[in-house]
């Protein structure tokens, strides 16, 4: 039998490590060409490894969180065909799979004989929930059996209801390694608190004529458009607003001390997935329009929940969006996405009684958090940048005209 060692390849865009983040296989497993065998994740996005011949899995290299660099040995197959043997030359021979007995599978657990329901009015299974009394325990003398008030009322002059026992101590303690997606969270969150000094600004934002405008679009789109949210328009007004201040549609250099203030809109979109936070980008957001921008979105966004995103999808953004939609609370004190110098974070709307012209009327109103780099922008620049903002979103008409 001849042998063939995986090695983890070149995943291209200069990548020299990635992380083991799952296995599919384990040692003595037949494996077909093509199978997924592992996930690596790379600073980029998570690639599904597959085997490129067939074979019974002998080794396997490397664990669950470990960082293992190009080229490394991840898998060793024994080749059941003679004629591949020469695929695995100049590796060592592995060592032979060890046969794994198959256990006889456990007797069948006696099966308890099942209960019939106690029957009883929702009021009296109210009253025994409540006096501690499990009705199984009860003998109904009402018709078919039912349980009865009369029932309860002999149960609890017995003094034989039973009480719920009292809350236990619990001293338990699970140790969860932080791995993959996770852990490259918490690394990028660590280092952008760690080298950027964060300046935090919360406006109040009135979003009424913007969302009447945003349903009456949406009751008269065409089927072929998405549904616009509030995002397109917030990515419209971020496009009109950076003209102005450029310096806040940029990455800075800490390292070369050299901020790249960038021409482009490139729109990050911070997204909740089911292994935590990512950043899709949606690129080019000053040559889009609305329902452009709102399928873009969808797309950017869809890709990252699933996890089909492509490594360009998750970077290159100059500036951040980020927002929590229903849950976005009060406000909010939102990480910069480093290398960018600035975040953009519309919290939860609601309506609240406010003073317009000197009468009270009921208004949709939005806090809208942000944060922005000290070392770059100064606060007057960045509250002149926000009121920028706010201005094109309590008047949206202005995203529709030469400015």
């Amino acid at each position: 039998m001849g042998h063939h060692v995986f090695r983890l390849p070149d995943v291209g865009e200069g990548v020299a490590e990635a992380e083991i983040v799952a296995w599919h296989i384990k040692v003595g497993d037949r494996i077909e060409e093509d199978q997924p065998t592992v996930d690596v994740m790379t600073d980029k996005a998570t690639v599904e490894m597959t085997t490129p011949v067939s074979g019974i899995v002998a080794a396997l290299h490397g664990e669950v969180g470990q960082m293992v660099p190009v080229g490394t040995a991840l898998i060793e197959l024994t080749l059941q065909d003679e004629a591949a043997s020469d695929q695995g030359a100049g590796d060592a021979t592995p060592a032979p799979v060890a046969r794994q007995e198959v256990p006889p599978p456990p007797a069948p657990r006696p099966q308890a004989p099942q209960t019939q329901a106690p029957l009883a009015a929702p009021a009296t299974r109210r009253r025994a929930h409540e006096g501690g009394i499990d009705l199984h325990a009860v003998t109904g003398t009402g018709p078919d059996g039912r349980i009865t008030p009369s029932d309860l009322d002999a149960v609890l002059s017995a003094g034989t209801a039973e009480h719920p026992a009292p809350p236990q101590r619990s001293d338990g303690v699970s140790a969860i390694r932080i791995v993959g997606l996770r852990r490259r969270i918490a690394e990028k969150m660590q280092d952008s608190t760690r080298r950027i000094p964060h300046f935090s600004y919360v406006e109040e934002f009135d979003v009424t004529a913007l969302e009447t405008l945003r349903q009456t679009l949406n009751e008269g789109r065409r089927e072929n458009r998405p549904k616009l949210t509030l995002l397109p328009f917030f990515m419209a007004a971020v496009v009109r607003s950076v003209r102005a201040f450029p310096h806040i549609n940029a990455r800075y250099d800490d390292a070369a001390e050299t901020l790249h203030v960038h021409d482009a809109v490139h729109v990050g979109i911070a997204t909740q997935t089911a292994g935590g936070l990512t950043v899709p980008v949606v690129r080019h957001a000053e040559a889009l329009d609305l329902w452009q921008a709102a399928e873009a979105l969808r797309h950017v966004t869809g890709a990252a929940r699933d996890g089909t995103a492509s490594r360009d999808m998750l970077s290159g953004s100059t500036i951040t969006l980020s927002s929590l939609g229903a849950l976005g609370g009060l406000a909010a004190t939102p990480i910069i996405n480093h290398p960018e110098v600035a975040i953009i974070g519309p919290n939860r709307m609601v309506e609240r009684p406010m003073v317009v012209n000197g009468q009270v009327a009921i208004r949709r109103m939005m806090n809208v958090s942000s944060s922005f780099d000290h070392r770059i922008i100064d606060g007057h620049e960045a509250a002149r940048f926000v009121q920028a903002l706010k201005r094109l979103i309590e008047q949206p008409a202005l995203l529709f005209v030469d400015p």
